[in-house]
């Protein structure tokens, strides 16, 4: 027994229900409605995925099997175990990839005159061309590296692409070296378009930089005889723990460790298919690694590469290009700064990326820096991305003289680098710059604006769901709200000291908070939900999110459907919760939609015996979330906005076209259709919210 008030069984692993997203990502690259570059960018994504899982998830299991620790979690498989499963349940999915580009996306490419080819399917022409390009572009790149008695076996670098060559010295006995393959140079290699090729139909020609490497590897060992080479690509441990206790600088401690990544312990080997096992055997014994962790992949290694197709100039191959809106009577910023903080004062404003634009955040954030009534500035920043908007508009305030206070949060992992920088070019400019709290990231999305006016002074406040990212915001799915509430900036005042200084405060009038009253809060409401569904019926929560993994949050949703209570769950990743099972979830629908954009947003409906309460906010429903981050989630109290909330999260649940339906078994089958197909992000693009 796992010490849970349910048996194991009644809990999905997070480590293959995360799989199961990521076979849907896939599914959107099989997907045949998708234009074909399109399909291509899926298929880089399901690799990028899996390149982060394993970088955090699959290193932090290896890290506990080798430490011996047996801890349990509660769907009851520990480590080693879930370990089998995340292989099991890979190794088909890999191969559904590989034939997935083999069988459909690249043969279909060339019909439309996007040839990908393999180095021997060039013609002599071709095959001329190229090798007058590497001798030119990339001979005097690339480095090989011996291995023997007198040569150390080389550092592989994190996701770096490899060479093994094999040599021969004449006498029988072969010899072994490594060349990386230049990360500088694009994978895809573009062929000249004029000459004639095997291939007439071809207008934009590629050919893979690693194959070309390996056809003229000759030049690389001269005099020598090169018998083989084989690709691999090996993946190493980012999730570096920091000791921010022991850290006199955070700043510095944070590069070191961003430049410590790189030699991470290695946790996955990808080898060509072809790879023979001694080879494979040098590889795995030099690194470390057991068998389970090596992957034989079947054509190119990384499709993550793929991604590069996203810069061709055919828009036939992709989806159709989509403005997103100007909400009603929003200003720009063309506008007076004054205007922006009417606009506000007339009413809480609700916005819905990417259908509608991220400008307005921008531009409310640029009109407070210029504007000369405003005294301060208060925002967090997660993930701002590399040429960021909200940050010049930050400094920009700075260098007008207001009061700026910026929240950096540099642990986001795998952002640490942009946001090291971000902090420094805040600092110059003379903001206050907070680098996070120890042992717990900041993840609240809120930017405070404190203004001198007629009657006093007033504050405005942007809250949201996503990231200060405008990069993102174009493809992610998330609502932000503008608003000027009283008792909603007060608790954010309040929370911006207890980020900037010292504060034991337990509650908040509007927010919640975690990892303060978050967690509580939430349970309470799913408790009410429960004893007024049994004294009056009609009981029914429906909650959004990225992730369904507390234990705690689950049992409460658990009981909620033994009482009666509908439960309504969309949640794009990971789902613990297993619905469906007679007198545990049977009235419990998980839906997972997965489609052009990546859903984003969290909300969280009560039906409250018919006063129903709205929230959003910046935390999924997992222990790091409500335990270990900074997290805020806010009511909406306009009924206009909560009804076009309430008509968004209803619209998803009807969603027949993207979205899966979780099944007690922990598969996802398409959601079934009544006739109409609706697609719920393709209507909101046609502003279905409203």
């Amino acid at each position: 027994m796992n010490g849970r008030p349910f048996p194991p069984e009644s809990y999905i692993n997070r480590d293959t229900s995360w799989l199961e997203f990521n076979r849907r990502v896939l599914q959107e690259a099989q997907d045949e409605r998708h234009p074909l570059i399109e399909r291509a960018k899926f298929l880089a994504i399901f690799a990028t995925n899996l390149d982060e899982f394993f970088m955090v998830r699959v290193s932090g299991l290896r890290e506990q099997i080798a430490q011996g620790v047996m801890d349990t979690p509660p769907d009851g498989h520990h480590a080693a175990e879930t370990f089998e499963l995340i292989a099991n349940t890979l190794r088909p999915m890999l191969h559904e990839q590989a034939v997935a580009w083999r069988d459909a996306i690249r043969p279909m490419l060339r019909q439309h005159g996007v040839c990908v080819f393999d180095y021997d399917e060039l013609d002599a022409g071709q095959r001329e061309r190229i090798q007058a390009w590497f001798k030119r572009e990339v001979f005097p790149v690339v480095t090989p590296l011996a291995f023997d008695p007198g040569h150390p076996f080389p550092h592989i670098s994190n996701l770096s692409l490899s060479l093994a060559v094999v040599i021969g010295d004449g006498r029988g006995r072969q010899r072994f070296a490594r060349v990386k393959v230049p990360p500088s140079l694009p994978r895809l290699v573009p062929l000249d378009a004029d000459g004639a090729g095997t291939e007439d139909n071809c207008q934009t020609r590629f050919v893979w930089l690693d194959q070309i490497i390996a056809a003229n590897i000759g030049a690389l060992f001269p005099g020598m005889n090169v018998e083989r080479c084989y690709a691999f690509r090996v993946t190493r441990d980012t999730d570096i723990e920091i000791q921010e206790d022991e850290a006199d600088d955070l700043l510095a401690t944070i590069e070191q460790v961003v430049h410590k990544r790189r030699f991470g312990s290695p946790v996955r080997l990808e080898i060509a298919a072809d790879m023979p096992d001694i080879i494979r055997d040098i590889l795995t014994s030099n690194l470390r690694l057991n068998p389970s962790d090596v992957y034989r992949v079947e054509g190119p290694l990384n499709l993550a590469d793929l991604m590069e197709l996203m810069k061709l100039p055919l828009p036939r191959l992709k989806d159709q290009p989509y403005s997103p809106r100007l909400p009603v009577g929003c200003p720009d910023s063309s506008h007076d700064p004054d205007d922006w903080f009417s606009w506000i004062r007339a009413g809480d404003r609700l916005l819905h990326h990417p259908y509608e634009t991220f400008a307005p955040v921008v531009d409310f954030i640029a009109a407070a820096a210029k504007d000369p009534n405003v005294l301060a500035i208060k925002s967090t920043l997660y993930r701002v991305g590399s040429n960021s908007p909200v940050v010049r508009a930050l400094m920009e305030a700075a260098r007008n003289g207001k009061q700026v206070a910026a929240m950096v949060e540099l642990k986001a992992r795998f952002d640490e680098e942009n946001n090291i920088q971000w902090a420094r070019a805040l600092e110059l400019v003379g903001a206050h710059v907070v680098y996070g709290l120890p042992g717990m990231k900041v993840h609240a999305k809120m930017t405070l604006v404190v203004r001198r006016e007629a009657d006093g002074i007033r504050r405005y406040l942007h809250l949201g769901t996503g990231n200060y990212n405008a990069g993102t915001a174009r493809i992610y799915t998330d609502y932000g709200l503008l608003t000027c509430r009283d008792d909603f900036c007060e608790d954010v005042s309040e929370l911006f000291n207890f980020l900037t200084g010292y504060s034991k405060q337990t509650e908040y009038r509007q927010l919640l908070v975690a990892p303060v009253n978050l967690r509580r809060a939430i349970l309470q409401r799913i408790e009410r939900e429960t004893r007024l569904h049994q004294e009056r019926g009609g009981g029914r929560l429906l909650f959004k999110m990225n992730a369904l993994v507390d234990p705690e949050m689950i049992e409460a949703l658990y009981r909620a459907s033994q009482a009666g209570v509908k439960v309504d769950l969309l949640i794009r990743g990971i789902s613990c919760l297993r619905p469906g099972v007679a007198g545990l979830s049977e009235n419990v629908r998980v839906v997972s939609v997965v489609g052009r954009h990546l859903e984003h947003a969290r909300a969280y409906w009560f039906a409250n015996a018919g006063a129903p309460e709205l929230f959003l906010g910046s935390a999924d429903l997992m222990q790091r979330n409500l335990d270990r981050r900074v997290e805020t989630v806010f009511p909406i109290l306009d009924r206009e906005l909560r009804a076009r909330l309430e008509n968004a999260l209803e619209l998803q649940l009807r969603d027949n076209a993207k979205a899966r339906e979780l099944l007690p078994d922990g598969s996802y089958r398409y959601a079934a259709g009544n006739g109409r197909v609706v697609d719920s992000q393709a209507e909101f693009m046609r502003a279905g919210d409203r």
